[in-house]
């Protein structure tokens, strides 16, 4: 679909299809002709086998997880640039009319805001009420696909870091009298939802920034007469300074570095514990290279990811800031499909 006319994304997050596979492009690296076409043959296979098995009224979701699995296979075998060959033949495949009932996968696809892992799609995976009618408008066998998509460990950890986001407010509202933080690419906010010290009126302010307009009006309105305000903003007016926000107890980016490139991801940063007070924290996630279901993303969802280890994440904090005055922690969820890091100021 068509990009919302009002969303003017600034391009320094690369959170379109277009723009992901123009950074996973590398202009030195060449497609090998052989290996090309012994992988396209290995694709067919893979394909052809859930098709099938789609045709025989299997479990659908058997039918799925055996797909993702294969695929994530593949991609770790085959080299970059193959790889990216191979994403839109997967894509032409007749068994994407099975996989495109499912709400999750239509969505990401379909892209009805413009963009690669909007909030409402965050919405459909996190089972949120606002998302039942679009759910419940699937087929059958969409739904059915659903039950499995939506049980997928990267979902289950996605589910995991809204909560890690509001417990993570909780505890700097209860280290900080009437703390202040910031969210930076805020979606529609969902961990305040499970927030105490929001509940309880524990913050001064909660604010959100995002260049989405519709992820602003809906936090607004979600939030109407408590201590949250969403903002129009993006990553390039963070990194010009744009904003007059003042500091913060907490900052924190929750999906946003999953489509940042390592520059970008350290200026960010850099610019992130600017805002950040004395005793205050900087808390970023991404998805991290061990998931399983990468190349089900990239092909049937059209949802590519930049995927980072904990070592990734160590490269870039060490490139924006060291050590230092500053206690640093990485460390990944519970099922390793998401990695965190924490930056604290310790100078006061």
């Amino acid at each position: 679909m068509p990009l919302n006319a009002e969303l003017q994304l600034d391009e320094y997050s690369l959170v379109t299809t277009r723009l992901m596979k123009k950074y996973a492009a590398t202009s030195d690296e060449t497609v090998d002709a052989d290996e090309l076409r012994d992988r396209t043959a290995q694709l067919a296979l893979v394909l052809d086998l859930a098709y099938q098995a789609f045709v025989r009224h299997k479990p659908p979701g058997s039918i799925v997880g055996r797909l993702a699995g294969r695929l994530h296979k593949l991609r770790r075998q085959v080299a970059p640039a193959v790889w990216q060959k191979l994403i839109p033949l997967a894509q032409q495949h007749r068994v994407a009319e099975y996989l495109i009932q499912d709400p999750f996968t239509r969505w990401s696809v379909e892209k009805p805001r413009g963009y690669s892992g909007d909030a409402s799609l965050l919405d459909i995976y996190y089972k949120h009420p606002i998302a039942d009618e679009i759910v419940a408008s699937s087929t059958a066998l969409g739904r059915q696909i659903y039950a499995y998509t939506t049980e997928a460990a990267s979902s289950v950890a996605g589910r995991e870091r809204r909560d890690v986001l509001a417990r993570t407010v909780d505890e700097t509202a209860s280290r900080v009298e009437r703390a202040e933080v910031l969210a930076i690419a805020c979606g529609h906010l969902r961990e305040a939802e499970r927030s105490e010290a929001l509940a309880n009126r524990q913050l001064q302010r909660w604010i959100g920034l995002d260049q989405d307009p519709v992820s602003v009006t809906t936090v607004n309105h979600d939030f109407a007469g408590t201590a949250v305000t969403a903002l129009d903003g993006s990553v390039r007016g963070i990194l010009r300074r744009a904003y007059a926000l003042g500091t913060f107890d907490l900052v924190y980016a929750s999906g946003l570095y999953d489509y940042l490139p390592r520059a970008i991801g350290v200026r960010l940063l850099q610019r992130a514990m600017e805002l950040v007070k004395p005793g205050g924290e900087f808390l970023f996630a991404n998805f991290s290279d061990e998931i399983t279901t990468d190349g089900y993303m990239e092909t049937f969802m059209d949802w590519p990811l930049i995927l980072r280890s904990a070592d990734d994440m160590w490269d870039i904090i060490n490139a924006a800031i060291g050590r230092g005055s500053l206690e640093v922690q990485v460390s990944y969820g519970s099922n390793r499909n998401i990695v965190y890091g924490k930056i604290r100021k310790t100078d006061f």
